[in-house]
């Protein structure tokens, strides 16, 4: 057996009730964590934490628009104060802007406010109050934003959210930087296309068979292959790992110049 170094420890995941978020909350429970789902559908975070706590995982559900800032504050003390620590957090909150692409000379200021404060603004505000946490209980932690291979090329027809992407990997490695001394660790997981409920309704088949031809792994990701990248990053087997951006796209970076939303 490999002890990961997670038993015990209390893990929020944002954007967890459904989706990638799902299967990250899911994975850190099997890894013995304690879990604290953020959502911003209260309800969706409800059935995560029964089904959870079904598998006989500590969970408590934290609903919160992680785009506000008091907010995100409420939900940060709400774990400490309910799980009595906050050791991980994965800020895995995003959005496209309701759409799969726009070409660039059609963008407007509501789209791309849109965008980057679903991006860039709320995994900004996560991640401050969650390092404030993390320095005041003064045990260390792991903090991982979740990008998008997206930022590795030009993201034709995806260009604000590529670039609000960009940004939060510029945000993880200057954050590592700044909270190594506390012992806190940061990193981002870029994943590619990753067939979530939202990607399944925005493209069609051919869409999707296209995009598997162009992976050399030869699969689109799923969302339990970010969630296992997500517990091995937060576990003490990548102890001395922070600062990094993890693509976790199957190879698609080395041969696809279309763009295809996370």
């Amino acid at each position: 057996m490999i002890d990961l170094g997670l038993a015990g420890k209390v893990a929020l995941v944002t954007g967890a009730g459904g989706g990638i978020g799902r299967s990250v909350a899911d994975w850190f429970g099997r890894a013995g964590a304690a879990v604290a789902v953020n959502d911003i559908d209260a309800s969706l975070a409800d059935v995560a934490v029964t089904e959870l706590r079904a598998a006989g995982v500590d969970a408590v559900a934290v609903p919160a628009d992680v785009r506000n800032a008091d907010a995100v504050d409420a939900m940060v003390a709400a774990v400490v104060d309910r799980l009595g620590s906050l050791d991980v957090a994965v800020n895995n909150v995003g959005s496209l802007g309701g759409e799969a692409t726009r070409p660039f000379v059609e963008v407007d200021a509501a789209y791309a406010r849109t965008i980057v404060d679903q991006n860039l603004l709320a995994t900004t505000l996560c991640c401050v109050a969650e390092a404030r946490a993390m320095v005041a209980g003064g045990r260390g932690g792991v903090i991982l934003n979740v990008t998008s291979g997206e930022t590795t090329r030009p993201a034709l027809g995806l260009a604000v959210y590529g670039a609000s992407k960009a940004a939060i990997n510029h945000l993880t490695t200057t954050m590592a930087a700044e909270l190594g001394p506390h012992g806190i660790r940061v990193n981002a997981v870029a994943p590619g296309t990753t067939l979530t409920p939202a990607v399944r309704a925005a493209f069609d088949d051919d869409h999707v068979a296209a995009l598997v031809r162009s992976i050399p792994l030869g699969r689109m990701c799923e969302p339990d292959d970010l969630a296992r990248l997500a517990v091995l990053l937060a576990s003490d087997l990548a102890a001395m790992v922070t600062g990094q951006v993890i693509l976790a796209d199957g190879g698609a970076h080395l041969s696809r110049s279309r763009p295809a939303a996370i």
